[in-house]
Order: structure tokens, then C-alpha cells, then sequence
């Protein structure tokens, strides 16, 4: 049957990659291959963020196995170097059992930190200490003037609102490293070298369609509620979860800050930008095949065989 193979299903959010990726997963098990599925979502990796992040209920998964999926608690901060070296070794147990791993998501850095040899600049805890005193005591402009006096196209990509960004680019220039400007690679290499790289495609009228209905969905099943009970387990003190789009309006409407109808509109329009970043980035990715929404599994396992099947 040939060597596992690593599948990886991305694109905007909305177009119909876990279908798609649980489909493959079955017509691969059909054909006699093993399959299982690794979370390539940056929100879907959180506990309790379930409604606001469509994640696919465990009772709809086929029984299929799924890594990766509620992993840690809103409280933390998941690094990609975090994500890349569990997904990694997921994939490699995956592997190990003889089985294809489907990649699925549509968080562009976690999805490149994986497919490709993306390799990150070090860490140095003990200068992100003082590098974080000396934010609270100067704020983030001090700090982006310090790293312009170093790498100043690092400095240009910076927003000083994003002071944990700003931090980290500080820590990294100060040990001489180069940033990566969370991008891809001018040149990038796989991972694994027998990698399917899968992209999902909805024209643009289609896909805002069906973004705007699945946010008035999300407050219809219940967001208000997951957010509120995902306060009591601390989402508001965490650096990431609060930030997600739809938990941001769905806990500033609880504060009283947002009526629901704001809330809902700019949850839509920052789904819709989004998504076209999304596209974008995956865009650049050399070998991607893109695929219409509703492509049927066996048709992209017949136009990709495996090695000496």
C-alpha cells in the first residue's frame, strides 16, 4: 500500500474542510489504509470553545480518531513551536500505526509550521521577563523604536497594539536571531516529503453567505451561554481565547459594551475579512490543489495515489 502519507486540508474557514477531511478519512479506511484526523485550528485547540469555533461535535466524528482538539484550557497560551512539535508527534504516531494523517484547518501558521520545515527563532525566558518589565514601564513604542534600531523591517511589520508580538520580536533580535514575520518561507521545503496539500474553494458571493448565516447560527445555539460559562473556568485573564473573533463580541456583549445586533455584525465582518486573509495566505502555498466545496473523497484519492499502491 505504500508508506503513510501526510493530507492536508486548508482554506477559509466556512468552506467545508472537516467534511471533507472526515470523508477522506472514510473513503481512505474503505480502501483499506488507516486514517486519522489532526486539528490544524489555532481555537479549536482550546477547551470549551466549541459553538464559536464549529467544532465538530465528538457524537459526529465517525468514529474516527482526532488529535489535537481541546488541548488546553482558555487560560494558556498555545506558541505555534508549541503546536508544531505536538502536531509533529501526533502525526508521527499516526505514522507509526500505519495509518494517512489529515491535517485540517485553516490557522495559516499552525497549518505551515507543520507541512513545511518552518524552524522558529530561540526563546530566552528570563529576557522575556525583563523584556515584559520593560514594557509595562515603557509601553510598546519604546520597545519597537529598540528593535528599529536593530532589524527596522522587523519594526515596520509591527502593530504596537500587539504587545506580545512586539515582546517577542524583541527577544528575538536581541539574541541575534532573524524574525520570521510570521510568513512563510521564501522557499519552503515539506516536512514530510509524501505530503497532499488540499485546498477548499467557494466563490466569494457563496462563502459570505453562508459566514454571515453561521454567526447568527452561533448566537442562535448558544454562544452567549459557552462564553459566559467559559468566564468561570478564567477566559477573560487568557492572552488568546478572549481575543478569538465571536468570543471578543460575545463577551463585550455580556459586559454590556455591544448590543447583540453589533455584536453579530462585527463578528460577521471580521469572519469576512478573515477569511480573505485566509485565502491569501494559503494561496502562496507551491503544489496546493484547490478542490470546489463538495468535491467528492474518492475523486481526490484517485487523483492522488499513493507510491507503489
Amino acid at each position: 500500500m505504500g508508506a503513510p502519507r501526510l493530507w492536508a486540508i486548508v482554506g477559509a474557514t466556512g468552506t467545508g474542510k472537516t467534511a471533507l477531511s472526515l470523508d477522506l478519512a472514510e473513503e481512505l479506511i474503505r480502501r483499506g489504509r488507516g486514517a486519522e484526523i489532526i486539528n490544524a485550528d489555532a481555537m479549536q485547540l482550546y477547551r470549551g470553545m466549541d459553538i464559536g469555533t464549529a467544532k465538530v461535535p465528538v457524537a459526529e466524528r465517525r468514529g474516527i480518531p482526532h488529535h489535537l482538539f481541546d488541548e488546553f484550557e482558555v487560560t494558556e497560551d498555545v506558541a505555534v513551536a508549541v503546536y508544531q512539535e505536538r502536531a509533529r508527534a501526533a502525526i508521527q504516531d499516526v505514522f507509526d500505526r500505519g495509518s494517512d494523517a489529515i491535517l485540517v484547518g485553516g490557522s495559516g501558521l499552525y497549518v505551515s509550521s507543520v507541512v513545511f520545515d518552518f524552524r522558529f527563532p530561540p526563546r530566552d525566558p528570563a529576557l522575556r521577563t525583563r523584556l515584559e518589565a520593560d514594557l509595562a514601564e515603557q509601553g510598546s513604542s519604546a520597545l519597537i523604536d529598540r528593535i528599529r534600531g536593530i532589524d527596522p523591517a522587523a519594526a515596520d511589520r509591527l502593530d504596537p497594539r500587539n504587545s506580545r508580538r512586539v515582546v517577542r520580536a524583541l527577544e528575538v533580535v536581541l539574541q541575534g536571531a532573524e524574525t520570521h514575520g510570521a510568513a512563510l518561507p521564501d522557499a519552503p521545503v515539506l516536512w514530510h516529503p509524501d505530503t497532499v496539500l488540499v485546498g477548499v474553494h467557494l466563490d466569494r458571493a457563496t462563502l459570505v453567505g453562508r459566514l454571515d448565516e453561521r454567526v447568527q447560527g452561533m448566537w442562535c445555539d448558544g454562544i452567549l451561554a459557552e462564553v459566559d460559562s467559559l468566564r468561570s473556568h478564567g477566559l477573560e485573564s487568557g492572552p488568546t481565547a478572549p481575543r478569538a473573533i465571536g468570543y471578543a463580541q460575545a463577551l463585550a456583549q455580556l459586559a454590556g459594551r455591544m448590543t447583540e445586533a453589533e455584536a453579530i455584525a462585527e463578528t460577521q465582518a471580521l469572519t469576512r475579512r478573515y477569511a480573505r486573509r485566509q485565502v491569501s495566505w494559503f494561496r502562496r502555498y507551491p503544489d496546493i490543489r484547490w478542490v470546489d466545496a463538495g468535491t467528492p473523497a474518492a475523486r481526490l484519492v484517485e487523483d492522488f495515489p499513493a507510491p507503489n499502491a
